[in-house]
């Protein structure tokens, strides 16, 4: 009940964060943990432990699962939606440093492995698990040198567990562990008040059989380390093995580097990227496909509709206007309400719902609110801002009902605030039973649970309610033309203007403007990498909204042309569409960049990207049904019907 009303507080006060920024007085607002802090020298600086992570399993465990050292009390740190969401177990350790005095050879602790202990350990090594640290906020990373020796190095989230190895003249594989860290903390010091601040946290790891005289001792110096006696571990020469009765000996040295990065620009060095020139084509990609669908909605628009527009209001007998084909025959069917009103009055309501998050999250991200140093940022203000668009959910909804005739608003108004989420929920939790039952730290727990809840039916559901309400109080749409009482038969349509085919070719080019950017989102949620380049995505974001319009515009024109009136669902499919590629790219992506091979790890890959297209299909297709909509009210509003 305590981690439930922790949840709670913690969804309470980062709305009140986002209230807070946005006021007059922001300027002198920090966000948590984001301010910098001042150390003396001799200042204690305490190490924190995050989850252990694998891109093999993607499932992670707390740190402490496994038998390293662990402190008296282990005390857990407060942590927001998004990092309960991620699976982030932020606990204290034993590791402590004291500002700019290097330690050299710390012994943490003894630990003499049994059989389960062994075993968990060789499951992580196994799995590649990584463990990761935290220090004042900075992740801790394990630098890489780059294959051409130029340039500043790789940084890798976290270090490994442990290794798997022969030993030379044998076939024999065995485990080897990681249990000396050469720690390295780079601080910027301030000429003027002699304090330092941390601006980078490094790591070494090495295995190393550790050997002492004696019995074992608080005070036993070790063979293998020993400053006194100027012997540091430098390589993993004589490995630590894995077995059973196997004596461990954790150990660590820490050295302190004076940098002349500063503390604002600390993150710098972990999101350098090397790859610009690949989001800067898939930019040119993007506006390459945007140029050609205006191109072609500028020659419907200025050229082909400006004549029949004229060539229409020139006639002058009935007769005349009967011998006309063209989009003009079906102005008396047009406007006929579709089958499944209901349904794509919840649809079209939803996806302005995500349209509004999207847009909000991008504004956020863009301005620097949800960086990577604000870690679960941004899965929070997702799921708030969500929430709080629930009123233009119902707004949308109920504005689209009502045109069609409908009465009974407070209908639309459960449909649109329960539909998709109580899809996606159910899915989710089947997903949170898989990993309850691997007894992951990703495992939502239940309190997290009751506040999902709360976010939904406290939040989400009310103000849906009230968006149906008002818009159910705002006058009709009229259309623009009247609507025949008799049917009109559709004529026999060619085969490229099957629904089927017009529907899935609408979804390549919006597919097409975003699947480059879409492989470093992918990569920065299953690759466990940082995803920073909000500008890039905010712009291809705005070329995907382009693309699916004038898409949908291009398709409806041709679809009336042929005398087929049927164009609401088909414009919300077209764009929607979009969404079957990415879940087709989602599978190429598992069997060509992933290496995941436990069947729970596949499903929950498949589940969460189930979800995540589901999401795609329902904003997309909104962004193409109201483009349609905007176009046929136009050119129907712009022609005499007799």
């Amino acid at each position: 009940m305590e981690r439930a009303l922790n949840s709670i507080r913690a969804v309470l006060i980062t709305a009140v964060i986002c209230i807070v920024l946005f006021s007059d007085d922001a300027r002198s607002f920090y966000l948590p943990g984001v301010a910098p802090e001042d150390f003396e020298k001799g200042d204690s600086l305490s190490v924190k432990v995050n989850k252990l992570t694998s891109i093999k399993t993607q499932l992670p465990y707390s740190y402490y699962s496994i038998p390293y050292c662990r402190p008296n009390t282990i005390i857990d740190s407060r942590e927001n939606l998004g990092e309960v969401l991620r699976g982030d177990r932020i606990e204290n350790s034993r590791y402590v440093f004291r500002m700019r005095e290097p330690q050299l050879c710390n012994v943490l602790c003894r630990v003499e492995l049994d059989p389960k202990s062994s075993k968990a350990f060789k499951e992580k090594i196994e799995d590649e698990y990584r463990v990761n640290m935290i220090l004042d906020n900075l992740p801790l990373v394990v630098p890489i040198p780059r294959s051409e020796q130029e340039g500043p190095p790789i940084y890798q989230l976290g270090f490994y567990v442990g290794l798997k190895g022969q030993y030379a003249g044998s076939k024999e594989e065995k485990y080897f562990l990681h249990n000396h860290l050469n720690f390295v903390v780079k601080y910027h010091k301030d000429p003027q008040t002699y304090t330092s601040r941390i601006v980078g946290f490094e790591v070494t790891p090495f295995s190393v059989k550790h050997e002492y005289e004696g019995k074992w001792t608080e005070n036993t110096r070790l063979a293998t380390c020993d400053p006194h006696a100027q012997r540091i571990v430098t390589s993993s020469s004589s490995p630590q093995e894995v077995e059973d009765k196997q004596e461990v000996i954790f150990t660590y040295d820490v050295t302190f580097q004076e940098s002349d990065v500063k503390w604002a620009m600390r993150w710098d060095t972990y999101l350098l990227m090397a790859d610009d020139q690949i989001h800067w084509f898939s930019i040119v990609n993007s506006l390459m496909i945007v140029l050609f669908l205006s191109g072609m909605v500028a020659m419907i628009m200025l050229r082909t509709l400006y004549r029949d527009i004229s060539r229409y209001n020139e006639l002058e007998t009935h007769e005349e206007a009967q011998e006309e084909t063209g989009w003009k025959l079906v102005h008396a069917d047009v406007f006929r309400t579709p089958s499944n009103s209901d349904l794509l009055c919840v649809y079209v309501g939803t996806g302005v719902q995500f349209l509004g998050m999207v847009v909000v999250t991008m504004i956020f991200a863009v301005l620097g609110f949800l960086s990577p140093s604000n870690r679960g940022g941004l899965m929070t203000a997702m799921l708030l801002l969500w929430a709080f668009m629930g009123i233009f959910a119902g707004y949308a909804a109920a504005r689209l009902y009502k045109m069609f005739k409908g009465t009974e608003w407070n209908k639309i108004a459960v449909n649109t605030a329960v539909f998709f989420p109580a899809t996606a929920f159910a899915l989710f939790f089947v997903l949170n039973a898989l990993i309850w039952g691997e007894k992951s730290s990703g495992a939502v727990p239940f309190g997290t649970m009751f506040a999902l809840v709360f976010l939904w039916f406290g939040i989400s559901v009310p103000l849906v309610f009230l968006g149906s309400y008002i818009g159910f109080k705002k006058p009709a749409i009229e259309d623009p033309v009247k609507t025949n009482k008799i049917q009109r038969q559709i004529p026999e349509q060619a085969w490229y203007m099957n629904p089927i085919f017009s529907i899935l070719i609408g979804g390549i080019l919006p597919f097409g403007a975003v699947f480059i950017e879409l492989f470093f989102i992918l990569s920065s949620i299953w690759l466990n990498q940082f995803y920073y380049i909000f500008g890039f995505l905010l712009i291809v974001f705005v070329i995907l909204l382009i693309t699916c319009a004038e898409i949908t515009v291009v398709l409806c024109y041709f679809q009336l042309c042929s005398e087929d009136y049927l164009w609401w669902w088909r414009s919300y499919l077209t764009a929607g569409s979009s969404a079957l590629y990415l879940f087709l790219y989602a599978v190429f992506y598992f069997f060509t960049k992933l290496d995941i091979t436990k069947p729970v790890s596949g499903a929950l890959y498949f589940g969460y990207m189930l979800i995540a297209s589901y999401a795609f299909f329902v904003l997309t297709g909104a962004i193409g049904f109201y483009a349609c909509f905007w176009f046929t009210r136009l050119i129907y509003s712009s022609v005499k019907i007799d």
